[in-house]
């Protein structure tokens, strides 16, 4: 469970690293499934958009009791997780993903959703771990990104220089086992990994089920902004109930 302090920290700073950490059994299944992964998908050498649409065994993970009470506290009793991504950062080459905030291509109303990050390999500045702008969440809304095409980077849009000072940024750096819970408006990045050690990280994404995932939003982002469209994601209802009634449970595959 988050603290009091540790609390505070999430809602005040965006992001907040808790005391909790992955089992080495939990680790090195995951691991494991990560390998299975990529030898039946090599695509995602680098980067898998959506784990769970080529590996269910990853939904263990989204289910661990200690990690859905970390998500309780900052979401309350009724959510859902509606994806979960791979960032392998391979060694030498694995890429950049440029600053962003998650929000802007996601297809959630209102937007908010929980991530919680977790440390595969340890995360360091020198392989790319996790970097903020403290505090960028706090208003709320959605900065103005504008797209790049640049193939060595995870995402295709970034925010505008102008929208926020880098200067100002705090990295990350975590262990194999730690974790991380970060705010939907958070602005935040990483560096490419130019180490000989890879930096797999896994994002499970949680939205509070008062929040509606809209499939067909989905599909005008991704064809408006070049985007992989979430409208196949499966949402799993982790606890409580569907608060907004609207939103679609079935399972895809």
């Amino acid at each position: 469970m988050l603290t009091e302090s540790q609390l505070q920290q999430y809602h005040e700073d965006g992001y907040v690293v808790p005391d909790y950490r992955l089992p080495d059994d939990t680790l090195a299944a995951i691991r494991a499934d990560h390998d299975r992964l990529l030898a039946q998908h090599p695509e995602f050498r680098d980067y898998c958009p959506s784990v769970l649409a080529h590996e269910l065994s990853f939904l263990n993970y989204a289910r661990i009791p200690e990690i859905l009470d970390l998500v309780e506290q900052t979401l309350g009793p009724d959510f859902a997780l509606w994806n979960s991504s791979f960032f392998a950062k391979p060694a030498l080459d694995g890429r950049a993903t440029p600053w962003h905030q998650d929000g802007e291509y996601w297809p959630i109303r209102p937007v908010a959703t929980c991530t919680v990050w977790m440390a595969i390999d340890p995360a360091t500045v020198a392989n790319g771990c996790l970097k903020f702008i403290r505090g960028s969440h706090q208003q709320q809304r959605l900065l103005q990104h504008q797209s790049n095409p640049r193939k060595d980077l995870t995402l295709n849009q970034e925010l505008l220089p102008s929208e926020f000072d880098e200067s100002q940024s705090v990295n990350l750096e975590l262990e194999a086992g730690q974790i991380s819970l970060h705010d939907v408006f958070l602005v935040h990045g990483s560096e490419a990994n130019t180490t000989a050690q890879a930096r797999r990280g896994m994002t499970l994404r949680y939205m509070p089920t008062a929040s509606v995932f809209d499939r067909e939003l989905a599909d005008q982002q991704a064809q408006k902004k070049g985007l992989v469209s979430h409208s196949s994601r499966t949402l799993y209802l982790m606890r409580g109930q569907d608060r907004s009634g609207k939103n679609d449970f079935r399972m895809r595959l």
